[in-house]
């Protein structure tokens, strides 16, 4: 008896409005607080990491004859605790894990802040579940200690395993401990120490913002404030004493400031296939031929039976046949002058958003398309 087994791969030429296009349609720009638009340079964060020990496991730790880190970090914080280890004891630990700490520190930090940390377990402990972390210093970039982080771990998972069988709910590997680390060093940070001078950051750079900035900051306090360095930097003469710089600073955030329009972009996701675009790409007059492939896998099964007593064994033979059927494609115009337009245009050639991708990129090099494309 034969057994026949057939595989279809088509890449079907179907309209975009059943799969899935994604767009974002801007609205027209509106003035918003340049606290939304700029930072003044200097006040920003400081990323802290350190190295530590979480003890009180539930079994779950390291384990040490394949994660040794763990069991060296341990006799050298008990060595410091006036406990002598002998060399080459296999202490065969299970309660204890190895992790990383991270924080960040805020711009203005004292000592005695607290600060959230994030745990991270990097050796082989299955949880973290229950433990403990013991006081770790946190260092900057500089190698100098700015926090020590101590305390309870918060895991929000759970998991169970037995006979083989194992459930888990979120990852354990990790978890976090509000509050649990406080500040021993300040980031110095002095404002306006260059004769008053205040430099304001733009988030992205754009001459058009840049200069619609300077001209509303000017405009508020009614004399020459801020100046343009480039599209991104703007210089403000600050005032000399801390009180009226921070009330200066507070006013030049509350000022509204239109920003210029984004240029037109799509940005390409690779990984998921999904498209975006905003309000501002447009799409000239051109013609689109647009075809697909339908990819047949034919397979039939045959049984091959050996005489009999010649010693022989049944085997099943496989018969594959494949064929490759290219679909009619025609040519279509496309354009549009506004976001609405485009999609619908677009919409109109009836292709995947993978096949989407090759259609933009050559309308771009046509000349028709006129947007940037990115692929992220």
């Amino acid at each position: 008896m034969n057994r026949v087994k057939r595989t279809s791969l088509r890449i079907p030429a179907v309209l975009l409005s059943s799969l899935v296009f994604s767009f974002i349609v801007a609205l027209p720009a509106s003035a918003e607080r340049i606290s939304e638009l700029a930072d003044f340079a200097g006040v920003r964060d400081n990323a802290l990491v350190g190295y530590g020990l979480v003890v009180g496991l539930d079994g779950t730790g390291d384990q040490t004859m394949q994660a040794p880190f763990t069991g060296q970090s341990l006799t050298n914080m008990l060595s410091q605790l006036g406990i002598s280890v002998p060399p080459g004891t296999n202490m065969q630990l299970r309660n204890v894990a190895a992790v990383m700490v991270t924080a960040d520190l805020p711009p203005f930090s004292r000592q005695g802040q607290r600060l959230d940390v994030n745990v991270s377990s990097v050796g082989n402990a299955r949880s973290l579940r229950g433990g403990t972390l013991l006081m770790t210093p946190l260092k900057g970039a500089d190698g100098e200690i700015y926090a020590i982080a101590q305390g309870n771990l918060l895991v929000p998972g759970a998991g169970a395993q037995a006979g083989g069988a194992a459930v888990q709910i979120n990852q354990l590997g990790g978890g976090r401990i509000p509050g649990g680390a406080l500040v021993e060093r300040e980031v110095p940070l002095n404002l306006g120490a260059n004769n008053g001078i205040l430099e304001l950051v733009l988030k992205e750079a754009d001459f058009g913002t840049a200069k619609r900035i300077v001209d509303a900051i000017n405009d508020e306090f009614g004399c020459v404030m801020a100046k343009g360095v480039n599209g991104r930097v703007i210089k403000l003469n600050g005032p000399p004493t801390d009180n009226m710089r921070v009330n200066f600073m507070a006013r030049v955030e509350s000022i509204q400031v239109t920003p210029t329009e984004a240029p037109a972009k799509v940005v390409f996701n690779s990984r998921t296939g999904s498209i975006a675009m905003n309000s501002a790409v447009t799409l000239r007059r051109a013609a689109v031929a647009h075809g697909n492939l339908a990819v047949t896998i034919d397979t039939q099964f045959a049984v091959s039976q050996p005489p009999p007593f010649s010693g022989g064994e049944t085997v099943v033979v496989p018969d594959t046949e494949i064929t490759i059927e290219e679909q009619d494609a025609y040519l279509r115009m496309v354009g549009g002058a506004d976001l609405t337009e485009v999609v619908s245009a677009l919409n109109a050639l009836g292709a995947t958003p993978q096949d989407l991708m090759a259609i933009l990129e050559a309308l771009k090099a046509s000349g028709s398309l006129r947007a940037e494309l990115e692929i992220i």
